[in-house]
């Protein structure tokens, strides 16, 4: 036991830091784009990425699109993703998503201090979704998805669904979206007690000013959690605005209220929880970066690109 002090010290951490729930890297926005306007995706309906804020949104891909994302995180802490869809005739469209993330190497020592060696740590999940139309202008959509965790030995399962409901109203294109991510269980746990999934119910819209080069979206977020009283579930806020100024450069900014609140240092916040970004086309391709401010932490930079096959 001694040999694995390092390790137990390091998943207690874990434990601490996720005191909430467990695979907490499932809320982490992956695609540039979705980060560059705060996480605002629910009611999102062109964009692959989708598939991890609202099931529902991938009823509205054209062809076979692809795209894949890059976060490079403190220190040496990576992540990316991989989203694909594709429709199938008379029976609806599919999409397959991978999420992954790798917190790096650390030193196993046993409780003396002494070096034993390395371990790693990173956790997986891949995602199959599924959506159809329910009546005119109105859609649904589901995922199921396998979750792993891993740090040296020691491992922990999960499986969990996303749900999804998605209207739009074409003419004035305004478009809603409702979605219930990661509801789910453990299947095995790190410790004999298992833990929650990162359980987050989400409500949003977008709107494109007519006549105008301006995409405005707006979401609502874990509006299932306890709150002391109603007008606080207004505080988990996110909204973002893109503008196109041309048919290949687009400028993204977004703001994230509650993330500007956790990230507050004394009197200071800086230019938490505020996001920018930018997509360009070359070729057939798209190619999107954002920045994230966390304040005086630092920032998290994105890099993605996508096409369609």
């Amino acid at each position: 036991m001694r040999r694995y002090f390092g390790i137990l010290i390091l998943l207690s951490t874990f434990s601490l830091l996720y005191a909430q729930s467990l695979f907490e890297f499932l809320r982490l926005d992956m695609s540039p784009r979705a980060a560059a306007l705060a996480g605002s995706y629910v009611a999102n309906n062109d964009d692959p990425n989708v598939i991890f804020y609202n099931p529902a949104g991938i009823n509205f891909l054209k062809d076979r699109p692809a795209s894949f994302s890059f976060l490079k995180h403190f220190v040496d802490i990576n992540s990316a993703s991989l989203t694909y869809s594709q429709e199938f005739e008379e029976i609806g469209r599919f999409g397959v998503g991978v999420q992954y993330i790798n917190y790096g190497s650390f030193t196993e020592a046993d409780a003396n201090g002494n070096k034993l060696g390395e371990f790693g740590a990173g956790e997986f999940a891949f995602t199959i979704g599924y959506g159809n139309k329910l009546e005119e202008n109105f859609y649904y959509g589901a995922n199921i998805k396998f979750i792993y965790s891993g740090i040296a030995d020691y491992s922990s399962t999960g499986i969990a669904m996303d749900l999804g409901l998605h209207y739009e109203i074409p003419e004035n294109e305004w478009n809603f979206g409702f979605s219930i991510l990661n509801f789910g269980t453990q299947l095995s746990s790190y410790f004999d007690e298992k833990e929650d999934l990162p359980l987050d119910i989400r409500v949003g819209v977008t709107k494109q000013l007519a006549h105008t080069p301006f995409k405005f979206y707006l979401s609502l977020n874990r509006l299932n959690e306890n709150y002391e009283n109603f007008g606080d579930r207004f505080k988990q806020i996110t909204a973002g605005a893109e503008i196109k100024f041309s048919g290949s450069l687009r400028i993204r900014l977004g703001y994230d209220n509650e993330r500007r609140k956790d990230y507050k240092i004394g009197a200071s916040t800086g230019l938490a929880g505020f996001n920018i970004g930018v997509g360009f086309n070359v070729s057939d391709y798209t190619v999107d970066y954002s920045f994230s401010s966390l304040g005086s932490i630092g920032a998290l930079h994105r890099f993605g690109i996508s096409t369609t096959f």
